[in-house]
């Protein structure tokens, strides 16, 4: 493990002790996102009585899940991305009692990324620094056409009930061959919220994910040149695990090379993608 300088961090407790390493990889947004005025409060979305048609791409998604718009896609990589580094800088008897493995780090993120970001949301996680950042704007969690429902957990089929085929848990093998899709095994064309799998089949729980997050929006100037990447290691033995945090430079020169993100490494799957994210206009 490798233990990194104390950071400055612009928010409520500025000054944390940050131990990083990482096995599920975020990417977050760079500069340049548009500021944009908080969401206080948004009506439901409205629950379709039947799901008629609902999708017409190929990666099991139904349409209204999909985000549309290139500035929710943006919000939401800028959402997801900050939510997962921030458990690896939160003090860790401050971490969420649900996070206990990169699956569970995944999930958590990937609902917060699509909350309504209001004032008493913003003040509860501890993210004012990010009160700048705009939310989604097509569907808010948990209303959403699904309800809370967000993670696919049955393959498609043409007569399927959607809501039964999606749930609010599911674990890693599920996430990244149903709610997600494969980019490339070249590291360097993952974005901010892209996700890092692998499968370590000498292992119990053999699929593990690494959420690439790129330039820190939490610490200033970091990860700009060497791309911040997160992840929870899961149960170690009889303890429970921990949130680590390094840089992509790190992970290259893992001292197993198993762990390495790189083409010549079976173990790595790739780089993956969500599949809200996906554009199908």
């Amino acid at each position: 493990m490798v233990r990194p300088p104390k950071f400055e961090i612009w928010m409520t407790k500025p000054r944390r002790n940050v131990w990083c390493a990482c096995l599920a990889t975020v990417v977050l947004a760079g500069a340049g996102v548009t500021i944009a005025a908080q969401h206080a409060g948004r009506g439901a979305s409205p629950r379709p009585a039947v799901f008629t048609d609902a999708m017409s791409g190929r990666d099991g998604t139904p349409d209204f899940l999909h985000l549309d718009s290139a500035a929710d896609r943006a919000a939401f990589r800028q959402w997801f991305a900050a939510i997962a580094e921030y458990q690896a800088l939160r003090p860790p008897a401050d971490l969420p009692a649900e996070i206990n493995d990169c699956a569970a780090l995944l999930r958590y993120a990937y609902r917060g990324a699509l909350h309504a970001h209001n004032q008493t949301w913003i003040e509860e996680n501890k993210l004012e620094a990010l009160a700048f950042l705009p939310s989604v704007r097509k569907y808010v969690y948990p209303h959403t056409p699904l309800g809370a429902a967000l993670f696919r957990v049955r393959p498609p089929s043409p007569s399927e009930d959607l809501k039964a085929s999606f749930a609010e848990f599911a674990d890693a093998k599920t996430l990244v061959h149903l709610n997600a899709f494969f980019v490339s095994r070249d590291v360097r064309l993952a974005l901010p919220g892209d996700l890092l799998f692998y499968r370590q089949l000498e292992q119990n729980s053999p699929y593990h994910s690494i959420t690439f997050v790129g330039r820190s929006q939490l610490i200033p100037n970091e990860g700009g040149d060497d791309p911040i990447v997160v992840y929870h290691t899961g149960p170690i033995g009889k303890a429970p695990g921990e949130m680590r945090r390094i840089h992509l430079s790190q992970l290259l020169q893992h001292p197993s090379p198993r762990w390495r993100p790189v083409s010549g490494n079976s173990n790595f799957l790739g780089v993956y993608r969500w599949n809200i994210l996906r554009d199908i206009n």
